[in-house]
């Protein structure tokens, strides 16, 4: 939703009406998780997707008609519905999808938001999508801290709800969790009534590659592409150069453990981080590797022989690390694949990384049952 929020402005700046659809909900192998949207401009532009294909043309005559003129709605597609098959989801999973008319009018907010999305502030958008009519449609824009102001911008109809939201809201922007949360009609903490649908714009989650060599310039690569704001840190200046890394965000000289330590004491790491150290020399590896694993982050991994995890699980356990520290070492690092040039290597990481994150446990989809998309972290 962040680059369709970007795509909206122009329309919204020159005081132009747009249908906006948000994949509010889902469930079981739906396609898109929430927070995915597709905008349908005045001029019946479509930008985004809610379902990969799936259900956009349905969604986008929904629009249409919120776009011009017709009250915001939430309207479920699934296979449970009788036109599933018409409207084409056949994945055999489950949206709700929020449509709503964006204009100066209705989203006054949005120029706030804009603002923080492209300053990369942490922020969290609320919008009631379901609740009475007065209700549906309002936003309220939510800072990670409390502030002069309140911490808030914008409302949904009353303080006792406002009050309730901002905090809720506020921890899920912490965990950069997206989500629906339900409330009584005012509010109330036990109730129901009241729909509210959370996006937490969080910076890009950081990806931190230890060792300047030919496998991190993939690795780097990769880690772009997923999303991950990427740095590559080396002690060695004849190694960490930006020419030789054109996809990283940015090429840092320092030892690996200082430099850690530097971004730890910023509070630039968070739990999300992931940390690729992949010199396999022990005088850079073990002292960032002993910081690395005690710190609350997504994924620790280290290159290097299955002889060489050994050596270094045992100079980590004289370092003072317990056995439950070490464990969160994946190491050798990177999903069994027969992987051998860098780039195949690069995508055995980012696949452990990527099963890590969502539970996957790497074998064939054909080997296995269940649902394809596991779902979202449960959160309210």
């Amino acid at each position: 939703m962040r680059e369709t929020v970007t795509a909206v402005h122009e329309w919204w700046a020159a005081e132009r009406t747009v249908a906006m659809a948000t994949v509010v909900r889902t469930f079981r192998s739906a396609p898109q998780p929430p927070g995915a949207a597709m905008l349908v401009g005045p001029g019946g532009e479509a930008v985004g997707s809610v379902s990969g294909g799936c259900v956009e043309g349905a969604v986008y005559e929904l629009a249409t008609t919120v776009r011009d003129g017709a009250a915001p709605t939430l309207q479920r597609y699934g296979v449970s519905d009788d036109d599933a098959f018409s409207v084409g989801l056949t994945c055999g999973g489950i949206l709700d999808v929020f449509v709503e008319p964006v204009s100066r009018a209705t989203f006054p907010e949005l120029g706030a938001l804009i603002d923080a999305v492209r300053a990369e502030r942490p922020v969290a958008l609320a919008t009631v999508v379901a609740g009475r009519p007065d209700q549906v449609g309002r936003h309220l824009l939510v800072g990670p801290e409390p502030d002069p102001a309140g911490g808030a911008i914008g409302g949904l109809g009353s303080d006792r709800i406002d009050d309730a939201v901002r905090d809720d809201a506020r921890g899920m922007l912490a965990g950069g969790r997206t989500g629906l949360l339900t409330y009584g009609p005012d509010g109330q903490r036990r109730g129901e009534g009241l729909s509210v649908f959370v996006h937490s714009y969080a910076p890009p989650p950081r990806m931190l590659v230890f060792g300047a060599i030919d496998f991190a310039a993939a690795v780097a690569r990769l880690g772009v592409f997923l999303g991950y704001r990427v740095t590559v840190c080396d002690a060695r200046p004849v190694f960490s150069t930006a020419a030789r890394f054109p996809d990283a965000h940015e090429v840092v000289t320092d030892w690996p453990h200082r430099y850690l330590r530097q971004q730890v004491e910023a509070g630039a790491i968070d739990p999300r981080t992931v940390i690729c150290v992949l010199t396999h020399d022990p005088k850079f590896d073990v002292p960032v590797l002993v910081d690395a694993l005690r710190l609350d982050v997504a994924y620790v991994g280290a290159m290097g022989s299955r002889r060489t995890a050994q050596e270094r699980a045992e100079q980590l356990r004289a370092a003072g690390l317990t056995d439950t520290e070490v464990a969160r070492l994946a190491s050798p690092i990177g999903l069994d694949l027969g992987a051998r040039t860098p780039e195949e290597t690069a995508v055995s990481i980012a696949a452990e990384i990527v099963a890590r994150r969502w539970g996957g446990g790497g074998h064939p989809l054909v080997t296995t049952a269940g649902d394809i998309h596991r779902p979202e972290h449960p959160v309210g």
